[in-house]
């Protein structure tokens, strides 16, 4: 009998840390399903400084309309601004392909964070890595999501606009889960 209690006492904790990974793992298959929806991909793009309008209701996969290149600035000071469509102020955002309004100034993420096309794989790994991730240590990245318009948003685009999975909530929940969890990745 005792050795019995000895052999429940060892795999509990065991059983326990396989839970915990196994829900760190289902965490961030949640996390990739927003980081890889067309929403927040679309303006996570890299080198090229071209968002996208795939899958947005827009019609046909494309690239954002009139030529837009954010370039090094990530803001479009190169060529076309954000801003000359992009509305920085709070707005109901209810008309259908009106220009987006948000309490914000308009830019793309840096260049570092291109989720645009990555797998789920690769954007693991970039977010793990504070070198890569604008520098934001796992409880940094949860303050983030709480906090920016930009990731707001995304959740609630309106005009019939297609949303990201979840809320925001969620995917802060979801953060916390998965760091918690030793960040694993699908592929480890």
């Amino acid at each position: 009998m005792k050795r019995f209690a000895a052999f429940i006492a060892l795999a509990l904790p065991m059983n326990g840390q396989a839970h915990a990974q196994e829900t760190a793992e289902a965490a961030w298959e949640r996390i990739y399903a927003v980081t890889s929806h067309p929403r927040c991909a679309n303006c996570h793009v890299g080198a090229s400084g071209r968002p996208a309008w795939d899958d947005l209701g827009y019609g046909a996969t494309r690239l954002h309309g009139m030529n837009v290149v954010a370039g090094d600035s990530r803001i479009g000071a190169e060529t076309v601004p954000c801003r000359t469509c992009h509305i920085g102020a709070a707005g109901p955002n209810d008309v259908p392909h009106a220009a987006p309004q948000l309490d914000d100034a308009w830019r793309l993420p840096p260049v570092e964070l291109e989720w645009y096309g990555k797998s789920s794989a690769q954007i693991c790994a970039l977010l793990r890595d504070p070198e890569r991730n604008d520098g934001f240590s796992p409880a940094e990245l949860v303050e983030h999501v709480r906090s920016s318009a930009f990731v707001a948003y995304g959740f609630a685009p309106g005009g019939g606009r297609n949303p990201a999975p979840g809320s925001v909530e969620t995917l802060a929940r979801d953060l916390e889960i998965w760091a918690a969890g030793g960040m694993p990745c699908a592929s480890e």
